[in-house]
C-alpha cells in the first residue's frame, strides 16, 4: 500500500468520526446554549442586529459574485489529498494571525470598532473558503462550487437541529447539487451563532482578549468544515 493510500486511509476514518458528530442529535448542551442565544439576542440592540444582517448579505453577495481574483492562492492541480490538506494547513495559518490581530485591535477600540469587526471577518473568511477550494482543485468561478462555499458555511455556523438537515445535502453533494440558498435563514443561523462569541468583543477592558479568542475560534471552526467536506467530496470523485 502506497503513503497516498495510507494517508487516505486515515482520513477515511477521521472523516467516520467526524460524520457521527455531524448526525448526533441535539443534547441538553445544544438546547441550553440555544437557549442562551434567545436570551443574548433580546440584549442586542435592533440597530446592531440590522448591521449584522446587512454584513451577513453582503458577504454572501461577495461569494456569489466574486471571482478567483478575490485571493493570489492558484489553483491546484493534480496533486494528492495529502499535499491539499498541508496547502490548507499552511494557508489557515496567515489567515488565523491576522484573524487574530484584527479581533485583538478592533476589541480595543471599543463598541463602535469592535462592531466593525463583523464584516472584515466575514470577508476573511470568504477569502479564506476560495482558497481551501483553490487548494483541492475546485473551480471558484463555478456557480455550483460557489453555492458550495455557502453550504459550507452554514454547516460551520448554524444550529444543532440545521446541522442534522445541512449534512447529508453536504455528502452527496454531486448527486443532489441543490440550486439555491435559503437567505433569511442563512442569515438567523449564522447571527444566532455568532452572538455569544462575539458580543463580549464589544464590552471595553475585555474586548480585544474576547474579540482575539472568538476570531480564532470561528476561523477555525470553518478550517475544520471546509476541509471534511472538500476531502469527502475528493475521496467520493477518486471512487467513481
Amino acid at each position: 500500500m502506497t503513503k497516498i493510500n495510507l494517508y487516505e486511509k486515515t482520513i477515511k476514518k477521521e472523516l467516520s468520526v467526524w460524520e457521527k458528530s455531524m448526525l448526533k442529535p441535539p443534547g441538553l448542551v445544544g438546547k441550553t446554549s440555544k437557549s442562551m442565544q434567545t436570551k443574548m439576542q433580546s440584549l442586542i440592540p435592533k440597530k446592531v442586529q440590522d448591521f449584522i444582517t446587512v454584513s451577513i448579505q453582503k458577504m454572501m453577495e461577495m461569494i456569489m459574485n466574486g471571482s478567483s481574483l478575490l485571493t493570489k492562492t492558484e489553483m491546484a492541480y493534480n496533486i494528492s489529498l495529502g499535499e491539499s490538506d498541508y496547502l490548507i494547513e499552511q494557508t489557515f495559518k496567515v489567515y488565523d494571525k491576522v484573524a487574530i490581530a484584527q479581533g485583538f485591535g478592533f476589541g480595543m477600540g471599543g463598541f463602535l470598532l469592535g462592531l466593525a469587526d463583523f464584516p472584515t471577518l466575514l470577508s476573511i473568511k470568504v477569502k479564506f473558503l476560495y482558497d481551501c477550494a483553490k487548494c483541492y482543485g475546485f473551480d471558484v468561478n463555478n456557480e455550483s462550487e460557489k453555492l458550495f462555499m455557502l453550504y459550507i458555511f452554514q454547516l460551520a455556523f448554524c444550529s444543532d437541529q440545521r446541522r442534522l438537515e445541512l449534512f447529508p445535502i453536504m455528502k452527496s453533494w454531486d448527486d443532489t447539487r441543490p440550486k439555491e440558498v435559503d437567505w433569511e435563514l442563512f442569515q438567523i443561523e449564522y447571527r444566532d451563532y455568532i452572538d455569544i462569541a462575539k458580543l463580549l468583543q464589544l464590552l471595553p477592558v475585555v474586548g480585544s482578549i474576547a474579540g482575539g479568542t472568538a476570531n480564532h475560534g470561528l476561523l477555525k471552526k470553518l478550517k475544520t468544515t471546509a476541509m471534511n467536506c472538500y476531502r469527502l467530496r475528493v475521496l467520493q470523485n477518486s471512487t467513481v
